[in-house]
């Protein structure tokens, strides 16, 4: 089987001095061998097709018979590295809590592994009767909820 540090430095490697990151790297027992990067920008096919070429060159098929697939994160899956919630500050995201509660809001900031959401929430105000639409800010560690993904809007 293919040791999963050896991909990890070859893919270190070629992301030396490119503004793409590491995302996820898995190895099935068959041997298939996934990597996922990303980019703010997004990710150019072009780039999977020489990080692939990379990682083929420093692999020898002869010791071990493998199948490569380089892609992106993909837009709509959760986030899995602090660089993913970075790079969607300021956009929509909807999060599951550890209590399996979603939430909807514009993810605000993210400091270390915590993130802030804010949420437009109907709120009690003091001197009104009913509540009121406001923003509100929720705290969420990231190694603490099930899910944070990027919610795509077509409008």
């Amino acid at each position: 089987m293919i040791d999963k540090n050896v991909v990890k430095k070859l893919v270190d490697e070629w992301l030396q001095d490119k503004e793409y990151f590491l995302v996820d790297i898995d190895i099935n027992q068959d041997d298939k061998i996934i990597v996922e990067i990303d980019h703010v920008d997004g990710v150019w096919i072009e780039d999977c097709v020489a990080l692939s070429k990379f990682i083929e060159e420093h692999l020898n098929r002869d010791e071990e018979d493998y199948e490569l697939e380089v892609g992106s994160a993909g837009l709509g899956q959760p986030f899995k590295v602090p660089q993913q919630y970075e790079n969607f500050v300021g956009k929509e995201v909807e999060v599951m809590t550890a209590e399996g509660t979603k939430v909807r809001g514009v993810l605000k900031s993210v400091a270390g592994n915590d993130f802030v959401v804010t949420v437009r929430e109907r709120v009690q105000v003091e001197g009104r009767k009913r509540p009121q639409l406001q923003n509100v800010d929720h705290t969420y560690q990231m190694d603490n909820v099930k899910y944070t993904k990027y919610l795509i809007s077509f409008k």
